[in-house]
């Protein structure tokens, strides 16, 4: 089982960074938010029906995993097949192409990039695993049995919201609606420090899928609308792994605060780097000259 677990998150890995890049050469430059909004609330319902439908099939089999994970393997052949025969990747100039990686390739990634990449990281360092929602419904006297009924909420207004938002954001910008994102996070991780009853945990997790909505796609649109086309994919694979070290970071140290002072501390900890977040936003915004972290029409990357 956990060797089934480490080479799915292997495949997760690997699959992240080229499934965002081809989004990427494949959207119009003016649809980015939408289709990587598209993409965020696609799979944010994939991962709240599967399991669902993981739980019919272990009512009918009954409680056969192994049946269930068969079942499991159905959808995967059916994506691999839609990509096989129904995903074309753009022709790019054989100038263009790059048979093997160089690290001085990294110098063409812009001071935008490296800006969009510093925020997304410190506001990863407040979004530490929703395992600690969890953990926070059963702090306050949800049963354990019902401790996951929390991430519904979540994942419902995650669903609902991320591809509106991507469509918003083509149109008006991405800055403004990344700031609501961080200000929803700030809300939600100071009503989850403070409230001690279920309802207070549900609103502010109703406030973590909103915020999930209004930076997840967002983030990865800046990062297509940063990176030079042919490093695209390296740009997405730095920004997942500086994203995936963070969350490492993150989950770790609140965990430490958990145990060594209360769940109040981990939340408000949140908070203060989502503020800090938030101000790096700003001072880019305002006095970012070429590393703004929203390029103008004629800054943007195509």
């Amino acid at each position: 089982m956990i060797a089934a677990r480490f080479i799915d998150r292997i495949g997760k890995g690997v699959r992240g960074a080229p499934r965002d890049a081809l989004i990427a050469d494949l959207a119009p430059a003016n649809l980015r938010g939408a289709s990587f909004g598209l993409r965020q609330a696609l799979d944010t319902v994939g991962a709240f029906v599967g399991p669902l439908v993981a739980i019919g099939l272990m009512a009918l089999s009954p409680n056969n995993f192994r049946f269930v994970f068969w079942m499991a393997v159905v959808p995967a052949f059916v994506a691999l097949g839609v990509m096989v025969f129904a995903v074309h990747e753009p022709i790019r100039e054989e100038a263009d192409a790059k048979p093997r990686l160089r690290l001085g390739d990294a110098k063409r990634l812009s001071g935008r990039f490296w800006t969009v990449v510093g925020i997304a990281t410190i506001v990863t360092l407040a979004r530490f695993s929703e395992a600690f929602l969890i953990l926070r419904s059963q702090n306050v006297g949800l049963p354990v049995a019902l401790a996951p009924v929390v991430m519904v909420p979540m994942n419902v207004v995650y669903a609902l919201a991320a591809y509106p938002t991507g469509m918003l954001s083509d149109q008006i910008g991405r800055g403004g609606l990344l700031a609501v994102g961080m200000v929803c996070l700030i809300v939600a991780d100071i009503i989850l420090a403070l409230g001690t009853t279920i309802t207070f945990v549900m609103v502010g997790v109703t406030f973590w899928g909103l915020h999930m909505a209004l930076t997840q796609g967002l983030f990865s649109s800046l990062v297509a609308d940063t990176a030079p086309e042919g490093l695209r994919g390296t740009a997405f694979g730095v920004f997942n792994f500086a994203g995936g070290i963070a969350m490492l970071a993150a989950s770790v140290l609140a965990g430490g605060l958990w145990d060594a002072f209360s769940p109040a501390a981990t939340f408000l900890t949140g908070a203060a780097f989502t503020v800090v977040a938030l101000i790096s936003l700003v001072l880019a915004e305002v006095w970012g000259g070429n590393t703004s972290l929203i390029p103008g029409k004629d800054q943007t990357v195509a």
